[in-house]
């Protein structure tokens, strides 16, 4: 087993970051850190959701965001859509990507979106076929991929089964979600192991969050087993409403600190990612979350 060369970041700190922040943030901010995460070099930014407002009071001004931030070249700006509707505003919205999202335990499905898995796949079959349509491409988020808040792990053949039929509706990406961020690294690897009779792991997106501190340790040995795409969150934001007790994302600074220290190359700006976290970090009226985060302002 050997380390890419380079891999992949998308930094989803302003949708799945900021829509667990009790206080909600003004759009002239948010605007402003999409545009700093932007300029640092991150391959994409999950720049906010189009949902009920009433459901994520935090995100209900997707478009104004939208038309607020700048068009950097070479990055990808996407969206979360749960639903028709919310296709259409991201359309309008001009959106490089959408996200759709399911889960693999039925349980946190029905806690999170109200419905089944089956549920939630007839749901978004339109918006798959809508974004097809318009040349649009679409990532599947599979939620508890590795364990579930109420009632444990999850067995990685129900992860395949959930992965085989996104691919048959015709979703471009598959993004695999340790929720509550249980995972080990024997664990990434059987979820993978198994999830190879569908798709290889060069195609898949990991979506890892900390809560025990195993983060990176699941991030480098999932390189080791070829996958180069990988969701962060600057500053460590995030955390999941429906998922008691899980913390942030996986922290931006500490994937990118990891990377330079194994050589692995991507194309991020350390301090310039720092400096976005800071912004928002002050706006949210907190210090840095992250490891790296909390160097970097003792050096300063």
């Amino acid at each position: 087993m050997t380390l890419p060369a380079s891999i992949r970041i998308t930094d989803v700190g302003p949708r799945d970051g900021l829509q667990n922040e009790s206080t909600v943030v003004s759009t002239g901010s948010k605007v402003q850190l999409v545009d700093r995460l932007q300029h640092a070099g991150v391959a994409g930014v999950e720049v906010s959701a189009f949902v009920r407002p009433d459901r994520v009071p935090q995100l209900a001004d997707a478009t104004e965001v939208f038309e607020g931030i700048e068009r950097v070249d070479g990055v990808v700006r996407s969206a979360l859509v749960p639903n028709e509707r919310g296709w259409e505003a991201a359309r309008e919205a001009g959106v490089d990507k959408i996200a759709v999202f399911t889960s693999a335990s039925e349980r946190f499905s029905m806690a999170n979106i109200n419905c089944s898995i089956a549920e939630s796949l007839e749901r978004f079959m339109p918006v798959v076929q809508g974004a097809r349509v318009d040349s649009i491409p679409v990532r599947a988020y599979v939620s508890c991929a590795v364990a579930c808040p109420y009632h444990g792990p999850v067995e990685p053949s129900i992860v395949v089964e959930v992965v085989s039929s996104l691919l048959e509706l015709g979703v471009d990406e598959i993004d695999l979600g340790d929720t509550i961020g249980a995972a080990t690294p024997a664990d990434i690897e059987r979820l993978l192991e198994a999830c190879s009779t569908v798709i290889v792991p060069g195609d898949l997106t990991l979506h890892l969050h900390d809560t025990g501190r195993g983060a990176l340790a699941c991030c480098v040995h999932a390189m080791h087993l070829g996958v180069r795409s990988f969701d962060a969150s600057c500053g460590g934001l995030g955390g999941c409403p429906f998922a008691p007790g899980a913390s942030g994302n996986l922290a931006t600074e500490d994937l990118i600190r990891c990377c330079s220290v194994l050589g692995v190359e991507t194309g991020v700006d350390l301090e310039a990612i720092h400096e976005a976290s800071t912004g928002i970090e002050s706006e949210l009226g907190r210090g840095p979350a992250s490891v790296t985060g909390r160097a970097l302002a003792a050096q300063s």
